[in-house]
This record gives structure tokens, sequence and C-alpha cells, in this order.
């Protein structure tokens, strides 16, 4: 080989060599220390996220005592030990009911490290650990200063064996992807504040070495960093399913073992996830858009996302018995909401079933996100369904949903529309306003209701609590809009008498004596459906939207 190639060789090698030192997250959060995981600077917006707490909470619940009960009582196979699964839980459910002590930490003794912590992956096969690692640190936390129930030996097991997080590596990436694909952010709060936990536990118990000092060794910045960045920006796997319920678990944990700084701020994060869910639901029905992940696409329950069983098991503990406590496959994260000392807001707990007069509330969720719109009613709640900003984005659009004060538990018995066609890759379901729907698709009615009024593409409907529902539906095109303690026949006369085109009701809706809304049921992916109100341009552009705004 020619001196030339060699040094054409050498410098391609070396090219190649700074680039991927530039593009490695991991190395420069080592000389830079804590560091941004998203590139994302949000406003807050006009609404608040509420934080006072002064209801009263009772110390037990039946509800809780079910779900331990249920989970101790599930077996444990020689499989699942050595695997992601429910064995770790299993044996917290039944060290929480003092149940078969002994034999837990003989098993506990026998649990093999099975994988490493981080995203799994074709390169990384026995990564999410921390699945496992999260709910060996509750059971560190929670019965590490209780012999009798946590013994010596297994205490020491688990610190100098399971718990394989410590120090201060903040693990920002992937593993195994030469530190440039940023980590999820379900997986860095599970290894990271397991890591940070396991730190504190050490130097609580007399180790000053500065390796488990989580403030000299950066720990503590860099996971409230983390945290402060969700508090402020929002989570970018937004009403993930599965994935919030162990975000939320993760939290729980930071929340409930944390120095009182962190503790504080993992309190302030859940407080804002458990808001935005607060505006975006009503009686427990909660069908936002979602990121993460496609599979879960056909889910069509309304009361038992994941999200929902954390709220169910907190609401167990207050002074509050008529809902729906059903919490469907999500019964372990019913069970860590229950077992853990953290409980919601006061404002987040009346919101969820009083609506007071209503409001009409906008979330942005940043850049090439799909934004949650509300427009609730003393007795209903209109959900907007979002919509998906292409394939790599993984934002599972919903249909927009007429919640009212009801019992259905399904989308087929909700008012609900969609479009156009049947695949959410290609809806726009943005498309909501105050007491306004519309979409480029049909509305769908529930079979139990009962038609007040019809004529041509118009139906008028009644439901509970004076609630009427005038729609216009055809096959391209679908409208929803509620009045509240109005006679239904009435104002569905008025409706018509304002809306007599059909071809203007296809970019515009007159309220009687009311607003005239413009839309664009066919606008494109990065726009909101809704053009303007009276005339006057509105906001399009949601991926500029803050945190949280609106009149409320």
């Amino acid at each position: 080989m020619s001196k030339v190639k060699k040094v054409v060789k050498y410098i391609v090698i070396f090219s190649i060599a700074m680039l991927l030192l530039a593009n490695n997250i991991q190395l420069k959060s080592q000389v830079l220390g804590a560091i941004k995981y998203r590139d994302v600077e949000m406003e807050a917006g006009n609404v608040d996220v509420p934080h006072d707490r002064t209801l009263e909470w009772k110390k037990e619940s039946a509800f809780a005592d079910s779900i331990y009960k249920t989970i101790a009582a599930m077996p444990i196979t020689e499989d699942m030990l050595v695997k992601k699964g429910d064995a770790a839980i299993i044996l917290l459910a039944r060290l929480l009911l003092r149940q078969d002590v002994s034999d837990v930490n003989a098993v506990i003794q026998r649990l093999p490290v099975w994988g490493n912590c981080g995203s799994s992956w074709s390169m990384n096969p026995k990564g999410d650990y921390d699945f496992t690692l999260t709910i060996l640190t509750t059971i560190l936390w929670k019965f590490g200063e209780r012999p009798d129930v946590l013994y010596p030996e297994t205490k020491k097991y688990l610190l100098e064996v399971l718990m394989i997080e410590d120090g201060g590596k903040f693990s920002y990436t992937v593993p195994r992807t030469l530190g440039m694909v940023m980590e999820t952010e379900n997986h860095m709060l599970m290894t990271e504040g397991s890591r940070y936990l396991k730190n504190r536990w050490v130097q609580l118990h007399g180790n000053t070495d500065r390796y488990y000092d989580n403030v000299r060794n950066g720990m503590e910045e860099k996971l409230l960093s983390l945290m402060e960045e969700m508090k402020t920006n929002g989570l970018y796997e937004f009403n993930s399913i599965p994935y919030l319920g162990y975000t939320i678990t993760a939290l729980l944990n930071i929340e409930a073992f944390a120095s009182e700084k962190v503790s504080k701020t993992a309190r302030e994060v859940l407080d804002y996830i458990n808001w935005s869910y607060g505006l975006s639901s009503f009686n427990l029905k909660h069908f936002p858009p979602m990121r993460r992940r496609y599979e879960k696409a056909s889910i069509q329950e309304l009361t038992t996302d994941y999200h929902s069983a954390f709220v169910k098991s907190w609401l167990s503990y207050a002074a509050i018995d008529d809902y729906d406590d059903h919490v469907g496959v999500a019964m372990r994260h019913a069970f860590m909401g229950a077992c853990m000392p953290y409980r919601p807001a006061d404002r987040f707990v009346e919101l969820l079933f009083d609506k007071e007069d209503g409001y009409f509330v906008r979330q942005g969720h940043g850049p090439e996100a799909s934004p949650e719109i509300s427009s609730a009613g003393r007795h209903f709640l209109l959900s907007a369904g979002g919509v998906n900003r292409g394939r790599k984005s993984q934002i599972v659009t919903r249909p927009i949903c007429l919640f009212l004060n009801d019992t259905a538990d399904h989308l087929s018995e909700v008012f609900h529309l969609s479009g156009p066609g049947d695949d959410f890759m290609h809806w726009n379901n943005t498309g909501v306003y105050e007491n306004f729907a519309c979409a480029a698709g049909p509305v769908s009615v529930p079979h139990e209701m009962q038609v007040i009024a019809e004529e041509g593409n118009w139906s008028a409907y009644s439901g509970p609590n004076d609630v009427s529902i005038i729609i216009y539906s055809t096959s391209e095109f679908g409208l929803v809009a509620v009045f509240q303690e109005v006679q239904t026949a009435a104002i569905f006369e008025e409706v018509i008498r304002e809306n007599p085109d059909p071809e203007v009701l296809n970019t515009q809706f007159q309220f009687p004596d009311g607003p005239l809304l413009g839309y664009d049921t066919k606008a494109p992916h990065n726009q909101w459906v809704m053009q303007s109100l009276d005339g006057q341009k509105l906001n399009r552009d949601f991926d500029s939207w803050p945190l949280i705004e609106g009149d409320l």
C-alpha cells in the first residue's frame, strides 16, 4: 500500500473516530455532567400544576388488601426467576402480608442476575433487568430495617449481588449503541433511580466513600436534571401503554425513599402526570393519544389503562366510595400505587369527578408530537384523539370521544368520531374546541342512545344530567356539538337553522347565539384541525404550544 493510501486510510479512520466521539452522548455526560435528554424548551402555559395537599387519607384500604392477596397468591415458577416478569412483585406482596416470610427470603437468595439494565434489542437481548431491579429496590427500602421480615443475609445478597447499579455512572443511552442512542424515560428512571437509592442506602448505613455519595459523584444532580426536564417539558412517552406504568413506579420509589430535595421533585413530576390525566379524563374514563406502542392501538377499554390503575389505587385510600375500581390487566400497577406512600394533590382528586363549570385546555408535547385537547362541561368531557406524526413518531391516534356521566367503559359505549378511513396513522383527530368536535369521518353513536330528533344527516340525543348532543354525520365528515341545561329538541332546531348549508358545514359551524368556528378536517398532521374563532385565526402550530394552557 502506498504512503498516500495509508495516509488516506488513517485520515478516514480518525474522522470516523472523531465523529463517533462527537456524537457519543454517554461520553458527553461524563465530561459535561447532567445533559438534556430531549432537545425541547417548553413554555409553562397559564394553567399551573397543583401541588397543595390537605385531604385526609385512610391508612388502610380494602382494595389494596385485595390486590396484595391476589398477587401474593400467584405461583412463582423456576422459569420466572431467570427473566423479566412478576416474580419480584409477588415476593414483595408476600412480604407486605408477612406471608411465607422464610420461603420468600430463600427465593430471593436464589435469584440470579439474569441480565443487564436498559432497553433490550437485537444487540442487547438480555436487557430489561431494571424492571426487576426497581422492585428489588422497593423491597430493600421497605424491609431493610426489619430483620424479622428481610433477613440480614437476604439484605446482604440484595445489596452485594442483585442490585447491580451503583456509583455515579448515569446511563443516558441504550446499551451497545456506542453511546449514540438516547435511552427511554422509563428505563432511565428505573435504572438511575435504583442506582441512586442503592447509593443512598449504603451511605446512610455508614459508608462515606465518594463512590456512594450521590452529591459528590454527580448522581443527585443528574437525576434532578432528568426529572426537572420532565416537569418542565412533559414526558416524551406521554400516556404510553405500557411504559408510563413503569415510569410512575420508578418515580414512586424516588418519591418515597430519596433525599428531601429529590423526593420533592419526583412528587412534582407525579403531580404533573396526574394533572394531565385529570384534565383529559372524566369519571376515570381516559382515552388520550399516546406515544408507544403501536401494538396497543387496538385497545378500546376506557377505564383500565395503566395510569387509571394507579389512580384507582390512590382513591381507595380517599373518602370516595362510588367509583369503578376495576383495573383489568393493570393489577401490578394498582399494587405499586397502593403500597407506596405517594398520594395525589387535592385539586387533581376533585377534578376527576367534578368539572365545575367546565374548561377548555390544550396540552403541548413539543415538536413532532401530538397535542392533547380537552373540552369539559359540568357533566361531560370531549377528549381529542391526537395525530400521528409519521411511523417513527410511535404515536397512536385515538378517536375523539365524548364522555358522559354514565358507566360506559368501552369505546363502543360512547359517542366517538375519527377519520379519514380506519387507519389511525392517517387520522388528524385534533378537531376539538369548546363544546365541539369534528373529524374527517362519521360519528359513532352508542347503541343504547335513543334519538330525540333527526333530519337528514342531523340527529339529536339526550344524555344524563340534561346534556344534549347534536351530531351531523356522513361517511367523510362528522361533528358533535354539546349543550347543557337546554331542551334537546329546541336546540336541535336552532342548530339546523344556523347551519343550513351542508357544503359550508364542511368547514365551519355556527353555535346558536355563540361563536362561529372554522376548521379543516383534512389538515396536515402538523396543524390543529381548528382554524378560526369568529373569523380570527387560531394558533394551529401545536408543536409550539406550551405545556398546559387554556380556560380553567
